[in-house]
């Protein structure tokens, strides 16, 4: 008798994690045995928990302690910790989101032990190989068995890479989880408490390439001190360490322009969006957020490129590079006249875990 399927269902940072609740739940109705196992590529308390408590998710079954470390460092060791785990769970298929190290690490482990892998969000491309990320999303691509690709850009993108793995349009679980807990967080406010302004721009930055480098951060910096309108800035954890070390979070703290809060819990992230008169980020996630029948916000990409072309074409995302002084000019035009249209969001309607789901119940 063969026994029940068992679907690992891997996370390591709050992104995947975000994206990843849809597909669990999905898994679970499907009866395809989900189980958490989360990597620990971010290991404050904030930046992980607390997301899987706002999401009503279980507790993980394996937490592996990977923390931080230099790149290769890091996945060496995740692909170590992941093959012991998958060694003694025996799953069927291993889920992955995105194009962390997590995910790269995870599907060299299951890969090398015969397992089928599902890459969530497959096909994304920037282009632009200073992003480890790209590495990352292309190298997992190649060594999937499953490509649940979220738009149709995707899906033309693997097939003319010529992947293995079968191919599906699914849309974006990101959809999913805005649909399904922004009411949640319409419902709390303290968040808000913390804004002293009614019209506000949200800011997020946490990227390699724009707080690891002293000219763009010093840039950042400008920029959010001149926006048009105030600013919110939650911290990520590293961006917070990069600008203590440039001596530069006293500037923001002295800024009336400027208020700083601590790492913001995902439903918190969603009021404060939803709230917000426009986006600053280098967020993937972020711009495939706005981009949801229930957000509809304007989103400036701080980063030269974006592996989401779809999210500029539907009006909701612009990349505006890193140089300060072409970013505060587009911010004052946009001040000055916010009016824009929007396509319909390109990333699904918020029903892709239950198209994941189905798919993989139908292949295993």
């Amino acid at each position: 008798m063969r026994h029940p399927m068992r679907t690992s269902v891997v996370v390591g940072t709050r992104p995947e994690i975000i994206k990843m609740a849809p597909v669990y739940f999905a898994l679970e109705k499907a009866r395809l045995g989900p189980r958490l196992v989360h990597s620990g590529q971010h290991y404050d308390y904030e930046m992980s928990k607390v997301f899987f408590e706002e999401l009503e998710l279980p507790e993980p079954v394996a937490f592996l302690g990977v923390g931080s470390g230099l790149p290769g460092q890091q996945t060496g060791d995740a692909i170590i910790k992941f093959e012991r785990e998958f060694s003694e769970r025996e799953p069927d298929c291993v889920l992955v989101e995105g194009d962390t190290n997590t995910v790269l690490a995870a599907t060299i482990a299951a890969m090398k032990k015969h397992i089928k892998v599902g890459h969530v969000e497959a096909g994304l491309r920037s282009y632009d190989l200073r992003m480890p990320e790209e590495l990352n999303r292309r190298l997992t691509d190649h060594a999937s068995d499953y490509l649940f690709a979220p738009t149709e850009e995707s899906v033309k993108t693997l097939r003319k890479e010529g992947v293995w793995g079968k191919v599906f349009k699914t849309g974006n679980t990101v959809i999913d989880a805005t649909v399904k807990y922004l009411p949640k967080a319409m419902k709390r406010d303290k968040v808000m408490w913390d804004v002293p302004w009614k019209n506000f721009a949200l800011a997020t930055f946490h990227r390699a390439e724009n707080v690891d480098d002293p000219k763009t951060l010093e840039g950042i910096v400008r920029v959010l001190c001149e926006c048009p309108l105030p600013v919110v800035l939650p911290l990520h954890p590293r961006t917070d360490l990069r600008l203590r070390e440039r001596g530069l979070k006293s500037v923001l703290e002295m800024s009336k322009n400027v208020e700083l809060l601590r790492p913001a819990g995902y439903l918190d992230m969603l009021l404060l969006m939803k709230n917000s008169s426009f986006v600053m980020t280098d967020s993937g996630g972020i711009q495939e957020e706005v981009c949801s029948p229930a957000m509809k916000k304007k989103v400036f990409v701080i980063r030269k490129s974006t592996e989401r072309p779809e999210a500029v074409r539907a009006g909701y995302a612009k990349v505006l590079g890193t140089n300060s002084k072409s970013i505060l000019r587009e911010l004052r035009r946009f001040a000055e006249n916010p009016r824009t249209s929007f396509k319909p969001c390109p990333y699904g309607k918020g029903d892709s875990g239950q198209r994941i789901a189905s798919i993989l119940k139908k292949n295993l």
